[in-house]
């Protein structure tokens, strides 16, 4: 009886100092990740990106709290990690073939004056002029893209049902644009976020240029419109 009751309490000992090491552990790598990911953002450049992708998998809530801890803003972080997202992303989006890709613009990137009527598939831009989503569309779709825009979520899960790509870049606020990648991990797609100049539901910006840099990878030149040659590398 009494064996047993030593046997148990040096079992609880046991687990009780592998435990503290875990943690101490968990809190050493957290740490270091951060580091890691600070030094990037302040050069602006992603160093260790795989390390640091595994490191918020298993580590997400630690790192996010000590970023807070060290003074990163919220929207710092989020541009961290979906610059992080992008850079991991890159390689294996450029091998998807364009036809299976598609690209979701929000519909706050048009004109207060925009006569497109809102379809199931998003809206249908009539290429008006008066802003610069109907210009964008067409370049993008005579790449091979698939092109929506979209009021929400919900229709880019519809029309990734609907239509099957296996890469998608959305365009979008910060969060929107988190959200979008998060969505995407979670579909098993291959994903990349471009986050707008200017946030609000009316007449949006974003760095067109930026867009393109990203939809023209692994796109072999003689399928790239002349006028997005200078995107190429």
């Amino acid at each position: 009886m009494d064996l047993d009751f030593l046997t148990w309490n040096y079992l609880m000992y046991v687990i009780g100092e592998l435990t503290v090491l875990v943690i101490l552990g968990a809190l050493v790598i957290s740490f270091i990740l951060v580091i890691i990911s600070l030094y990037s953002i302040k050069k602006k450049h992603l160093y260790f990106p795989q390390l640091i992708k595994s490191g918020l998998v298993f580590l997400e809530g630690l790192m996010k709290a000590m970023f807070r801890f060290l003074g990163l803003e919220d929207r710092e972080m989020l541009a961290f990690f979906i610059n992080l997202q992008n850079a991991m992303n890159a390689a294996e989006f450029g091998k998807v073939p364009v036809e299976e890709r598609a690209i979701f613009m929000p519909q706050c990137l048009r004109s207060s004056q925009c006569p497109a009527h809102l379809t199931p598939e998003g809206l249908k831009c009539r290429n008006c002029g008066q802003c610069e989503v109907g210009a964008a569309r067409v370049l993008l779709e005579r790449m091979g893209y698939k092109v929506f825009i979209v009021p929400g979520s919900s229709f880019i899960k519809r029309m990734v049902k609907k239509y099957r790509p296996r890469a998608i870049m959305g365009i979008g606020c910060l969060s929107e644009v988190k959200e979008g990648i998060d969505m995407a991990d979670k579909m098993g797609l291959v994903v990349m976020g471009v986050v707008t100049l200017k946030e609000g539901c009316v007449e949006t910006l974003v760095s067109w240029p930026d867009v393109y840099e990203v939809a023209v990878l692994g796109i072999p030149p003689e399928s790239i419109p002349e006028d997005l040659h200078g995107f190429t590398h």
